[in-house]
């Protein structure tokens, strides 16, 4: 069974490959609480807008990198805090990801892994649907996993998917699937999955971006 302590000891050790070049920069941040024997991850469900490449999507809290965030990181922990409601500045840092570019938007997105010890309440702003935990036992099981059909640019392309529980049947795809399959492999627990995560342009381990 995972457990945050696993968690910590392998980003402890993990030195990301991170990425460099002229796209506009995201970040986001994978918040984990354990509940007993089991680990949780936060999602949310963006809200429906106009505009919104990301519309409706399930996600991470997160989003663009602004001039006065100062780095990657600081982006997704504001984001969260704007977005949730959820305060990281207490929560336990764990690590950093590899950086991921968009496969149908020229974005570079930083993921950021961090531990909460008691899971607050948490209060979605208006860019958000709902916010929701999903058991990482869950996510690693292959009966969950499906290829799907996406409508980008009136072009149909397949992409690996992961069914989540739940009446409402969400589905994670796309660069939040390719983040969950990163910890998933640093776990021991690698997806099989059709399109592995891409990084542009390697720069030195542990720049923060």
């Amino acid at each position: 069974m995972t457990s945050i302590a696993e968690i910590r000891r392998h980003l402890a050790g993990y030195h990301p490959r991170l990425a460099s070049g002229d796209r506009a920069r995201a970040a986001v941040a994978l918040v984990l609480h354990q509940q007993q024997e089991a680990v949780h991850l936060l999602f949310i469900e963006r809200s429906q807008r106009d505009g919104d490449p990301w519309s409706g999507h399930v996600a991470f809290p997160g989003g663009r990198v602004e001039p006065g965030d100062g780095n990657a990181r600081m982006a997704a922990e504001r984001e969260t805090r704007e977005e949730v409601g959820l305060d990281l500045g207490t929560a336990e840092y764990l690590g950093r990801l590899d950086d991921v570019t968009g496969a149908t938007l020229p974005i570079l997105v930083s993921g950021f892994v961090y531990n909460v010890e008691i899971r607050d309440r948490l209060r979605p702003n208006h860019e958000v649907k709902d916010a929701f935990w999903v058991q990482l036992n869950v996510l690693a099981d292959a009966a969950c996993h499906r290829e799907r059909n996406f409508r980008i640019d009136n072009e149909e392309r397949r992409f690996p998917t992961i069914e989540l529980p739940g009446p409402r049947r969400r589905v994670l795809w796309g660069i939040s699937y390719r983040l969950v399959s990163q910890l998933a492999a640093l776990l021991g627990y690698p997806f099989r999955s059709s399109m592995p995560a891409r990084a542009a342009r390697r720069s030195k381990p542990g720049e923060e971006g």
